[in-house]
């Protein structure tokens, strides 16, 4: 049998992506009585549902979570056994079948509505179990599943994915959720650590390699590779920074004719380097600043000029700073 994959893929792609379109045409009000509800709610956003719209109702409540809205998942047979009680008073339930008539949700649907509780139902038939007990109802209908038997889950399953997507975008506007609020939930995501991580929290502090200015080279080499850092840092008589010196300033300096071991550490030292006094600066600013200046390492000195810490271009890099 010789099947031509791609067109199959993208007849699949065509399938769901009608069935997309049709929901944007048809979607109306309830949207926003849908919002308006959950916006209300003083508790929590409780999502339940079975098989593949569990599935797709776990996904939404961890978007709904990360995005500022308090949620969490409940699976209807659970529920039946005990959990019940998980949902409060001031919840608000968000119940998921296509059909509207899966036994294991329906059974829960009366003791949900004996507290009066608000029940918003995502069901292609507004007339089903789910669709009457249901204060607001949400159309998942789609003409065509991509199956080609039509009978997998799987346009539906896309629709009612985006139509989740689509509540968790509209709660964002309405409550102005900006990506400072989105890191805080990601502490230790990318975007946490971009908007989160200091330099204070990442720089060296203890065990400094430092010279005085006048330390002989051999010296201040021993104290370069006790350091680990490929620099050490060299100090005047005030016991201010006064220069940086690499493995690559030696490694410069050994061809130079005059090159002596015993000379200070000062003469073959980068002087005047480049250094901030505010530990307090993101590290992804410090990682652009050390990218700009083309250095490894950058000193943090008080508004004096005495060395507070250091922080390492690895460092950043092994912190997934970027």
């Amino acid at each position: 049998m010789n099947n031509d994959y791609i067109a199959i893929a993208k007849k699949t792609l065509e399938i769901e992506a009608h069935s997309l379109r049709d929901a944007m045409e048809t979607i109306g009000e309830e949207i926003t009585r849908t919002v308006e509800t959950i916006l209300a709610c003083r508790g929590k956003l409780v999502i339940t549902g079975v098989g593949k719209s569990g599935l797709i109702g776990a996904k939404m409540a961890a978007t709904f979570a990360s995005t500022g809205t308090p949620s969490f998942f409940l699976h209807p047979t659970e529920a039946l056994h005990g959990d019940l009680g998980m949902i409060g008073k001031e919840d608000v339930v968000l119940a998921i079948s296509y059909s509207g008539e899966s036994p294991e949700l329906s059974s829960i649907l009366p003791h949900i509505k004996r507290f009066n509780i608000p029940l918003i139902g995502m069901t292609r038939n507004a007339e089903s179990t789910l669709g009457r007990y249901s204060d607001e109802v949400i159309n998942i209908n789609v003409t065509q599943e991509a199956c080609p038997l039509d009978i997998a889950p799987t346009s539906s399953t896309t629709l009612t994915l985006a139509m989740g997507d689509a509540l968790a975008v509209c709660l964002m506007k309405a409550r102005n959720f900006q990506k400072e609020d989105f890191a805080s939930f990601h502490p230790g995501g990318a975007l946490g650590k971009k908007l989160f991580v200091k330099v204070s929290d990442l720089m060296r502090t203890q065990n400094l390699p430092i010279v005085d200015e006048n330390t002989p080279l051999k010296e201040a080499i021993l104290t370069l590779s006790e350091g680990r850092l490929g620099t050490v840092m060299l100090t005047n008589s005030e016991g201010k920074l006064s220069g940086l010196l690499s493995d690559g300033d030696i490694r410069r300096a050994l061809m130079n004719a005059d090159f002596s071991l015993e000379a200070p550490a000062s003469q073959y030292a980068t002087h005047n380097p480049f250094t901030i006094s505010d530990a307090t600066l993101l590290a992804s600013d410090a990682l652009v600043l050390i990218e700009t200046k083309k250095i490894q390492l950058l000193v943090v000195t008080d508004s004096a000029g005495e060395i507070q810490g250091v922080l390492h271009l690895h460092t950043l890099v092994e912190a997934g700073i970027s």
